[in-house]
């Protein structure tokens, strides 16, 4: 079978013309997006299956994917979230006494489309060059005019809504003393309730049996990742993941102590449902914090643009400096938007992050309500941990808030 795929030809055709050809891996169709890269080395299993991903095209600039096989523990959502895989070397074998199985089938069994053997690292400096393309991978036709032309029709990410699409359909609650049932990440041989091996050792009860709830979160999912989930579950949050359109009285009537805005896929600028929502949480006073779709959706509210980057900034090795510590991390992102630092007055907010490879900026301190947001991934999977004392920030906000109104 494996023979079989590696022989099969398979043909990626950009928007402008560009054609690559390679061997066929995954799924057998053809499949269309706007195609990005990601610099990571590893945690290709986690960045396929990041909701912020959908309807994408995933080019790994690391030449060699698929040598460490999957594991079902290392899903950030369930199910994969890319349209279609490009890599250099795709491996059928790998070696991991943790993984379920290999790539190659977990890409069939989730019927992605993709291919191996092109100069991923061409491609790469030619994207770099023109800005970010669609196009299209097919192991089903050699017709490239056609494949070529079929890129060109595919739709722009621009103005595109994607977050209601992979979405959750109905709340669910993540409880700390049954952090058992929802952390993938837990040996399921590990008697008393320990860790493993920990994605952050510091985070309040993260060893604990059994942590106690001491704050109730309500997360609106515009595609939040399960680590994210476990970074504020882990610090004694109490989560109630709403899908992307809930009316806000449904959240309200939960009585939160705070509100989690999370990442998710597309363009901000349609999602108005979403602007409202964050309005009418910003009346409470209650503390707020917004990852990358959120964080750009938080800054809109307040008058700020958010606008397509050329590329967009896709890795685990992305250096940001913390103007507030005045210290530099390094960080996990994975964004094509990002909110425009001219259109930030000091009136409304100040800016705490900034990336340090092209001045983007990468995080705000709102005035005029409790809240701030980042541009990157501090839940680091797959990445670096250098940014994860932002969820400590948020909870010491939620603790300070408490503690003013007398209810902590």
């Amino acid at each position: 079978m494996h023979q079989t795929t590696r022989k099969k030809k398979a043909i990626l055709a950009l928007a402008d013309g560009t054609v690559a050809h390679g061997h066929a891996i995954g799924f057998h169709g053809t499949t269309g997006g706007e195609l990005c890269f990601n610099t990571s080395m590893t945690g290709y299993q986690e960045i396929f299956t990041d909701p912020s991903y959908h309807g994408q095209l995933m080019m790994m600039t690391y030449p060699h994917i698929g040598n460490y096989g999957v594991s079902s523990r290392d899903d950030e959502a369930h199910k994969v979230m890319i349209s279609g895989l490009i890599v250099r070397d795709f491996s059928h074998h790998y070696s991991n006494t943790m993984a379920d199985g290999d790539l190659d089938e977990y890409l069939n069994r989730n019927k992605i489309v993709g291919i191996t053997g092109v100069d991923t690292r061409k491609l790469v400096r030619h994207i770099r060059r023109k800005g970010v393309l669609n196009a299209v991978i097919s192991s089903e036709s050699e017709d490239e005019k056609a494949l070529v032309e079929q890129a060109v029709q595919w739709p722009s990410m621009v103005g595109l809504e994607l977050a209601s699409r992979v979405s959750r359909k109905e709340p669910q609650t993540y409880k700390p003393d049954q952090f058992r049932d929802y952390f993938p990440r837990i040996s399921q041989n590990t008697e008393d309730g320990l860790l493993d091996h920990p994605t952050d050792p510091d985070a309040t009860g993260y060893r604990q049996k059994n942590p106690k709830t001491l704050y109730k979160v309500a997360a609106i999912d515009y595609g939040i990742k399960q680590n994210i989930i476990n970074s504020l579950v882990q610090r004694g949050c109490m989560l109630r993941v709403f899908p992307a359109k809930t009316d806000f009285k449904e959240i309200r009537d939960w009585g939160p102590d705070a509100f989690f805005f999370s990442n998710g896929p597309g363009d901000p600028n349609p999602m108005d449902y979403a602007l409202e929502t964050i309005r009418e949480a910003k009346k409470t006073g209650k503390p707020m914090f917004g990852i990358c779709l959120g964080h750009q959706l938080m800054a809109m509210t307040e008058g700020m643009r958010v606008i397509k980057m050329l590329v967009g900034h896709r890795g685990a090795n992305q250096p940001v400096k913390n103007l507030h510590r005045d210290h530099v991390e390094i960080t996990t992102q994975n964004h094509g938007f990002a909110v425009d630092p001219e259109s930030v007055t000091s009136d409304v907010a100040e800016i705490t992050h900034q990336n340090l490879n092209d001045g983007t900026l990468e995080g705000l301190d709102f005035k005029n309500f409790d809240g701030f947001g980042v541009q990157y991934h501090p839940e680091a999977s797959p990445g670096p941990h250098d940014s994860s004392y932002l969820f400590d920030h948020f909870v010491d906000r939620i603790q300070k808030h408490k503690e003013k109104n007398g209810s902590a």
